[in-house]
């Protein structure tokens, strides 16, 4: 260890987060004891011992930092000597403007980082339960692998039901890339719920023929299966929307796709045969979820069937759909800006288990709650970043971006997601004008210009955030 006057932080889990979360509390000067099951004990998907293992792809994804979001952070963890981010750039193979990586060599990497750093011990244990009270500051990044005896401790912790074990999900679409001269603003029979106005709803009419077409697309689409740990976990409040369409070709019209209670606004005399509905799915209003359409269809063949639907046929996808194995808590009702569970002091949560999606931004959320539980350690009030930078982004999401659901009051609908610009606050009024000189200046053109300064605005405020630290 150390002769270190601090007390060590421990952090259960060594994949991304973990490692990430051990690294950045230990370059602070607080020694770090990281827990990892891996050696006692294997899972289903993992292959080697080795800390923060890929086991899905290789590829951290655009590392445009100009203009993608996802870019974005990669930027932002740089600036804070990431070092997920470092061994990935260390082991990088070629992958266009994506930053993909030799996966036993970036492995390798972080293992000897963290091996060599005299102020982190690894022990290769398992910790079945909630860190014991003496562990008085802790951070749980055990992923959506948790092991069953700590998601079970976990669910007794928070309660029965705020862990989920599957993700049911639904596309997300990004607003401003939705067709409104198609679709109208709507709720069915104009219900005012809770929180709305009559017209909380985005409509996407189809007729006779658009809708037997998107049917027949639906159900010759190309699937993703089960892999044989998952099990399969339907049941009829999840049904994958291609599911759904292979029980018969009216089915959809009298589940989540029919066309009762609603008037098209730029056609009233027209009655749609059927409608897709999108909810507004964050509290800014920036994205919306299609209702009812989570499904296992392989991305390419969402992208393209989903594209059918009348008003979508631009649309850009901060999410995809998906039902799949993660562990995940509700962060929104359990985690505090900070990443701390509400009911346990100086406990965390990184990572996936905290609903986000994706490599780098397990390791962002993971590098957050280390720097969060460090500051802590030091007698230091931890400080989130702006809203308006990646991190910032991707925090509010995990911790309260979300809108309350109307189908359970009291309770967030909320779902794991990955980085997007969607998650972001708007542009002051005014930032996004036509260049000098250029003629046509529309829709594509205006998404480009506002994902560039939304980009820029976030790197300049890490940069400030970064130096409070």
């Amino acid at each position: 260890m150390s002769n270190n006057s601090f007390s060590p932080i421990h952090v259960v889990g060594g994949g991304l987060a973990g490692s990430e979360a051990a690294w950045q509390i230990a370059q602070s000067g607080v020694p770090v004891i990281l827990h990892e099951m891996r050696g006692v004990r294997g899972t289903d998907a993992h292959r080697t011992d080795s800390l923060a293992e890929l086991v899905c792809s290789n590829s951290f994804r655009s590392d445009d930092a100009t203009a993608n979001a996802v870019g974005v952070i990669h930027a932002e963890m740089r600036l804070a000597n990431s070092l997920i981010i470092a061994c990935a750039d260390r082991n990088q193979v070629p992958a266009g403007g994506a930053l993909a990586v030799d996966r036993d060599g970036f492995s390798a990497a972080v293992t000897q980082e963290i091996d060599a750093h005299p102020l982190i011990t690894v022990v290769r244990e398992e910790v079945t339960g909630l860190p014991p009270k003496e562990w008085d500051l802790a951070i749980l990044a055990t992923g959506p692998l948790t092991s069953p005896s700590l998601a079970q401790a976990i669910q007794a912790e928070t309660g029965e039901d705020h862990l989920a074990f599957f993700d049911a999900i639904a596309p997300i679409v990004h607003r401003d890339s939705i067709d409104m001269n198609i679709c109208w603003h709507q709720s069915r029979y104009d219900k005012v719920g809770p929180g709305g106005n009559g017209k909380d709803y985005i409509n996407c009419p189809m007729d006779q023929a658009q809708y037997n077409a998107f049917l027949d697309a639906l159900i010759a689409g190309d699937t993703v299966g089960f892999k044989e740990w998952e099990g399969t976990p339907y049941f009829d409040g999840c049904l994958p929307i291609e599911v759904m369409a292979e029980r018969g070709r009216e089915t959809l019209r009298h589940g989540p796709m029919k066309p009762m209670g609603l008037t098209n606004a730029h056609n009233p005399t027209v009655k749609a045969y059927a409608v897709v509905q999108l909810r507004q799915d964050n509290a800014l209003g920036t994205l919306f979820n299609m209702v009812g359409f989570q499904t296992k269809l392989k991305y390419g063949a969402q992208a393209e069937i989903f594209r059918m639907i009348p008003g979508l046929q631009n649309a850009e996808f901060a999410r995809l759909g998906g039902l799949h194995r993660n562990t995940y808590i509700q962060s929104p009702m359990l985690l505090d800006r900070t990443l701390t569970l509400k009911s346990r002091p100086g406990l965390r949560f990184a990572g996936q288990i905290t609903g986000c999606e994706g490599y780098v931004e397990s390791a962002a959320i993971g590098l957050l709650a280390g720097r969060f539980a460090a500051a802590e350690r030091k007698g230091v009030d931890p400080v989130p970043p702006p809203s308006t930078t990646a991190f910032g982004a991707l925090l509010s999401h995990i911790t309260g971006g979300h809108l309350m659901s109307e189908d359970e009051p009291g309770k967030r609908s909320f779902q794991p997601m990955n980085v997007n610009f969607g998650l972001f606050p708007e542009l002051e009024p005014g930032s996004i004008v036509r260049p000098e000189g250029v003629k046509r200046f529309r829709g594509k053109d205006k998404t480009i210009m506002k994902r560039q300064l939304m980009a820029a605005r976030a790197l300049k405020d890490c940069s400030r955030w970064l130096a409070l630290g």
